[in-house]
């Protein structure tokens, strides 16, 4: 199957990528890094850290989780063994990702 010229996104996901990409350039400023020295450190281009900052959705979901990483943006609880997605970035800003919304799921029943 071919790719489709135009993906449609959600007002979510197109809402989300653009608070991401807004995150990544206020922490890259906080750490008074440029957009090259960033973009070296994560070895992309400077073209692909203007996107990522941008907030378009074409980009490699590894890129923009590495660049994430190095300006200190936390998306992810600190322990690699659960990975679990944090809910509430800070009491100042909204949450990048949403509270889950599925119930815990129940032990199996096996009496029959």
């Amino acid at each position: 199957m071919a790719k489709p010229a135009h993906r449609p996104h959600s007002r979510y996901a197109r809402e989300a990528l653009a608070h991401l990409g807004n995150l990544i350039r206020e922490g890259r400023q906080a750490k008074h890094l440029t957009a090259k020295e960033l973009a070296e450190r994560a070895g992309i281009s400077r073209t692909l850290l203007a996107r990522i900052e941008a907030g378009e959705p074409g980009c490699g979901i590894g890129a923009v989780l590495e660049v994430a990483a190095i300006v200190g943006i936390p998306l992810f609880d600190a322990d690699p063994g659960t990975m679990t997605v944090l809910h509430e970035h800070s009491t100042q800003r909204k949450a990048l990702l949403p509270k889950l919304v599925r119930t815990t799921l129940r032990g199996v029943k096996d009496d029959f």
